[in-house]
């Protein structure tokens, strides 16, 4: 029995490898118009890899109350839990920034030429990934409140960009996402915020009264609004609110 969160872990780690192998596996082509425009077509496999990390992100949910369920709970399952978080929520996001980046070159004028170098800050996130896991590993104040973006929040909000991509009929939403320059932006912010010592609320219950919950149900209310609404582009969305949330009740979050 108390091996079983343990194997919870090892499948958030599993979901995570399988997420890297659709995004090596992306088939991304160039094509060209009759004018000698390059364009670019991603297809479907890349996605993929969005579905895995979810569910790496589902089993992360359940290994910790499985953990609880079983009183099996061990420095060692809270160790293996962050080396899996660093693939499920660092390599694999910041792989799919790195896919979404050679896109971006690609579309340029002579783009297939470009120095690998322009595409290596997307390695800058699993780096902070693994900084921010570090700290949480030595911090135990942050069971209902966490200092800086949890790695799974990270990781979901990167792992909507593919399905974003994909599903979006905006073609400015599309333009936006092969903007290698917004893309450089959100490593920067998302890499900030996952290492810095913003109060941010867990969305974990200590009782049922409105008065102590009432951030998170805000959060809860915004986000089916917007999944109505927005579908996949909800997922960036929520993620804003997620932050402005917490830092206007920062005194009910911590």
């Amino acid at each position: 029995m108390k091996q079983i969160p343990n194997l919870f872990t090892l499948l958030n780690l599993f979901f995570g490898c399988i997420a890297i192998i659709f995004i090596l596996q992306n088939g991304i082509a160039i094509m060209y118009s009759p004018d000698g425009a390059q364009l670019v077509d991603m297809p479907e496999k890349i996605w993929m890899a969005s579905l895995f990390i979810g569910l790496a992100a589902v089993v992360d949910f359940f290994d910790g109350f499985v953990a609880r369920l079983f009183n099996v709970v061990s420095d060692k399952g809270k160790q293996l839990d962050s080396l899996a978080d660093v693939v499920s929520f660092g390599v694999a996001p910041g792989m799919i920034l790195y896919q979404f980046l050679r896109m971006s070159m690609m579309g340029q004028k002579e783009g297939i030429e470009v120095s690998m170098l322009w595409l290596l800050p997307a390695l800058i996130v699993p780096c902070a990934t693994a900084y921010r896991l570090a700290k949480f590993n030595l911090d135990s104040s942050q069971q209902y409140a966490f200092k800086g973006v949890p790695s799974p929040a990270a990781g979901l909000l990167l792992a909507s960009l593919p399905l974003i991509y994909w599903h979006s009929n905006s073609e400015m939403v599309v333009r936006l996402l092969l903007n290698k320059w917004f893309l450089y932006a959100v490593i920067v912010v998302v890499s900030y915020l996952m290492v810095s010592d913003l109060p941010l609320m867990a969305m974990k219950f200590k009782d049922l009264s409105l008065k102590n919950n009432l951030p998170k149900i805000i959060l809860v209310l915004i986000a089916i609004t917007a999944a109505v609404f927005f579908k996949w582009l909800a997922v960036p969305i929520i993620f804003i609110f997620y932050i402005v949330i917490s830092l206007a009740f920062k005194n009910k979050t911590t």
